[in-house]
Order: structure tokens, then sequence, then C-alpha cells
């Protein structure tokens, strides 16, 4: 029993250091980056990875899989909040500081679009967003024109901070801040133009993103 044991929790534990080396080597480097500098550091051999992920897809797929459950894991805290504000900005700071920690998702998540357009696990979410936006909303602290839309559109803005590097992390809490009290329901708020993307849709938009273009 033990010397079937332990090989397997050396390959759960080389599974995960090849799991945490991928997104830190593809965050630095694209997707595209050598799978044998993804070995090197993960102190393996080639073979090891190959055996964990026969192909590059696969691995960018199960990144892709181990986000989504890091999302789910943030629920209870923000869905348990005493009340809906608290749940409001806390969808904020946690999904965003996630985001600005993880440049690797977004070519992730091209890919897995690209590969799987009909595998949508980020919609899921809506029915939760919508409920913390509504239950903010009945209080009266949060804008009653504000959507789910809008609060991850939000998020990926606060997240591309993580595009400055490490070093401007201390300091992206002033711009959660100034979009915070853009939310906060008061009698002078200029009202939103127009109606809000539906979710769906925004969710597959997210997967396309690619290069910024001109706003009118």
């Amino acid at each position: 029993m033990t010397s079937t044991a332990s090989p397997r929790r050396d390959a759960r534990r080389n599974h995960e250091r090849l799991l945490a080396e991928a997104r830190r080597l593809f965050g630095e480097r694209g997707i595209d980056a050598p799978l044998d500098e993804l070995a090197a550091r993960a102190g393996v051999g080639a073979g090891t990875v190959y055996r964990h992920f026969p192909t590059r897809d696969a691995l960018i797929r199960e990144l892709y899989d181990v986000a989504v459950g890091e999302l789910h894991g943030f629920a209870p805290e923000i869905l348990g909040a005493e009340t809906g504000w608290r749940s409001v900005e806390l969808y904020l700071e946690r999904l965003a500081n996630w985001v600005a920690e993880s440049p690797f998702l977004p070519p992730v998540m091209r890919r897995v679009a690209e590969l799987d357009p009909d595998y949508r696990p980020g919609t899921e979410f809506e029915e939760a967003v919508n409920g913390l936006i509504a239950r903010a909303q009945a209080e009266g602290s949060l804008r009653d024109d504000v959507t789910a839309v809008d609060l991850s559109v939000l998020v990926d803005m606060l997240g591309s901070i993580g595009q400055y590097g490490g070093e401007y992390l201390p300091f992206w809490r002033r711009q959660l801040t100034i979009v915070l009290d853009g939310l906060r329901a008061r009698p002078d708020t200029t009202p939103l133009p127009g109606v809000g993307l539906e979710f769906g849709a925004f969710h597959d938009m997210s997967h396309r993103k690619g290069p910024v273009t001109a706003l009118d």
C-alpha cells in the first residue's frame, strides 16, 4: 500500500507543480511558450509533462477549468456577506485582484473559446451576480441601472492593472475605491446611457478579447 501511495503522491505533486509553473510561464511568455521550459521550471523531464498533459491544449483546458473552480471558491464569501453592498465590494475586490495576479488568463480564455465555443461555464455565474446586484439595489446602496455585465467589465478593467507588473499591485485599491464610489446610489448620478449588454454575449466577447481598439 505504501509503495503504491508514494508514486501517486509524487504524480499529484508533479501535476500541481506543472500547473503552477504553467501559470507563471504563460503569464510571462504567452501560451505558446516552450513546454521544455515548463519542464525545466517544474524540475521534471519533458516526458513527465506529456504524461500529465498529452497536448498543449490539454494543459490549457485544465488551466481554464482550474480558474473556473477558483471562481466558484469565491462565491461563499461574496454571496454570504452581511449586506448586498458588501457583496458588491467583495465581488470587485476579490475577482479584480485575482485577474490582476493571473496574466495567463486572457490567452487561455481565447484558446478555450477557439477549441470549444460551446463550452461556456462562465455563464453559470450570471444568476448569482444578478442576485447580489438585486440585493444591493433593494437596499438602496447600489445605483439601480447597474447590471451584471457592468460589474464584470469593471472586474476586467481593474484586473488589467496587472499588466503593469507586480510592483503596482500594492496601489490598485486606489482605482477600486474610485470605481466603488461611482457605483453607489446617489440622487445626483448621471443615468447610464443605452441598454446594457446581455450577459451571455459579454461572456463570449470576453473570451475573444484581443488587441485594444479605439473607442468612439
